[in-house]
């Protein structure tokens, strides 16, 4: 029997002096577009541990969760394949940040001011909720309700 399942990421908004944290994607899909750090959940590891190492990989930062923003599951928000996420909110622990791994840069960007970029995958709806989530708090998903 052959299962076809999404793929797990964990994806991390990190946030400083009203300034959030996107990386510069170095490959395709979105090469060159912003896009917030994370990626790919490794077999045996927790979704939290990715989101780590997958920070340390891109940014060169330690950090910690400190919330779960949501889950985001739409099957169309990746062109590769089904590929859903777990975004967390977190704080920089270490590290004064550098790009490596799939970041070409690392660059901080004014919370309103991101999303007049070009934004990779369902990250650009993914920080319109951080909004929502910083003056009111909740959880988020794919097909949550939205009013504006």
């Amino acid at each position: 029997m052959k299962y076809s399942n999404p793929t797990p990421t964990a994806d991390i908004i990190l946030e400083h002096n009203s300034k959030v944290l996107m990386i510069r994607r170095k490959k395709d899909p979105f090469k060159g577009q912003l896009a917030l750090p994370g990626g790919f959940v490794n077999e045996g590891e927790t979704v939290e541990d990715a989101m780590k190492r997958e920070a340390m990989e891109e940014t060169s930062l330690v950090v910690e969760p400190i919330d779960i923003l949501g889950v985001y599951s739409d099957p169309k928000r990746d062109p590769r394949k089904h590929i859903m996420t777990i975004v967390f909110v977190g704080i920089i622990v270490e590290g004064s940040g550098k790009a490596g791994d799939d970041a070409a840069s690392i660059e901080w960007l004014e919370l309103g001011e991101v999303e007049t970029q070009q934004i990779a995958f369902d990250h650009a709806t993914i920080l319109h909720d951080y909004r929502k989530w910083k003056e009111s708090g909740g959880t988020f998903w794919s097909t949550k309700r939205r009013n504006d």
